[in-house]
C-alpha cells in the first residue's frame, strides 16, 4: 500500500510539471491567447486536484477496510482457538484421569459454556453476512422482550465470572413487535460488550422500562469509556478501538455492527453516552408502533 502511494504521488508531481510546462510553452507560442490557456489550465487543475483527493480519500479507505479485515481474522482465529483449546483440556483429562463424578460433570459444563461461546460467534459471523448480502427477511412477531432482556442477562453472567449483570430495573411483561433471533442477538452484543470492558468485579446495569411512545433498553458498564471521536465509528463493520496486538478486551468487531444493523430493521435507535463517573451507557429507543 506505501508503494503504490509513493508511485501515486510521483505520479501526480509529474503530470502536474508536466501540464504547468506545456502552459508555458503555449503562453510563449499564442501570446494573444494567454488569457484563455490559463483559464482552461486552470480549470482543468482544479478537476485534476478534485479527482486526486478523491482517489487518495477512496485509496486510503481501502487501506484502513484491509486493516479492519486483518485484524478480524487475528481476532477471529483467537476467538476460535480459545474456546476449543479449552474443550480438548476438558475432554483429555477426563479420559485420562480417574475423576469423580462432580469433577467430570464440572468439566462437562465448562465445556458446554465454551461451544456456546462458538456457537456465538458463528451466529454473529451468519447474521452479518446475512444483513451484509440481504438475505435475511427479519421475521416479526410481538415478543415478550423482559423475558427476553432476563435470559440474556442471565445467560452470559454463566459465562463470566468477572462482572456482575445486575437486571433488577428490568420492567415486567414489556413487548415489542420484532425478529426475536435478531433482537437476541443485538441485546446479547452489548451485554457482552459490556462485559468485556469492564473491570474486575464491576457492576454492568441492565435496564428496560416504557412510556406512553417508546421502549427503552439500557446496558451501563464501568469501562474506560469511549472517545467521543471514536463513537460514530464503533458501529462500522470490524471497526474496533485501538490494535489488535495491543487492546486486552477481545472480539470480532461485529458485535456492535450487528447491533445498529439489527436496530435500523426494527425502526429503532441506538446511542452512546458517557456513564459517571466512568464508561459507557448504551441506549436503545423503541418506537411502540413500528413494526
Amino acid at each position: 500500500m506505501k508503494k503504490s502511494l509513493i508511485i501515486f504521488y510521483c505520479l501526480l508531481v509529474y503530470a502536474s510539471a508536466e501540464l504547468i510546462w506545456w502552459g508555458i510553452l503555449l503562453t510563449k507560442a499564442e501570446p494573444n491567447r494567454k488569457g484563455m490557456i490559463i483559464g482552461e489550465a486552470s480549470v482543468f487543475l482544479l478537476i485534476f486536484l478534485i479527482g486526486t483527493i478523491q482517489l487518495h480519500r477512496t485509496l486510503n479507505k481501502e487501506h484502513q477496510l484491509h486493516l479492519q479485515q486483518k485484524n478480524f481474522l487475528l481476532s477471529v482465529t483467537h476467538e476460535l482457538k480459545s474456546p476449543l483449546a479449552s474443550i480438548k483440556l476438558y475432554l483429555q483429562t477426563i479420559l485420562k484421569r480417574d475423576l469423580k463424578l462432580e469433577q467430570q460433570q464440572a468439566f462437562i459444563r465448562n465445556s458446554l459454556k465454551d461451544l456456546e461461546r462458538l456457537d456465538d460467534l458463528v451466529e454473529n459471523m451468519l447474521i452479518a453476512t446475512r444483513i451484509e448480502n440481504n438475505s435475511y427477511s427479519f421475521p416479526k412477531e410481538v415478543l415478550n422482550l423482559s423475558e427476553l432482556v432476563k435470559k440474556m442477562a442471565d445467560r452470559l453472567q454463566g459465562h463470566t465470572n468477572t462482572a456482575s449483570v445486575r437486571t433488577t430495573e428490568v420492567e415486567n411483561n414489556i413487548t415489542v413487535n420484532g425478529d426475536r433471533f435478531a433482537l437476541s442477538s443485538a441485546i446479547s452484543n452489548l451485554i457482552e460488550n459490556a462485559i468485556k470492558y469492564t473491570p474486575l468485579n464491576e457492576t454492568i446495569f441492565v435496564k428496560l422500562y416504557q412510556d406512553q411512545k417508546h421502549v427503552y433498553f439500557e446496558v451501563a458498564d464501568q469501562g474506560a469509556g469511549i472517545p467521543d471521536h471514536e463513537k460514530s465509528r464503533i458501529f462500522d463493520k470490524f471497526y474496533r478501538i485501538g490494535n489488535e496486538h495491543t487492546r486486552k478486551a477481545k472480539g470480532t468487531g461485529l458485535g456492535l455492527y450487528i447491533v445498529k444493523q439489527v436496530l435500523k430493521k426494527h425502526h429503532a435507535q441506538i446511542k452512546v453516552r458517557d456513564n459517571k463517573p466512568r464508561g459507557s451507557i448504551f441506549e436503545i429507543i423503541f418506537n411502540k408502533h413500528a413494526g
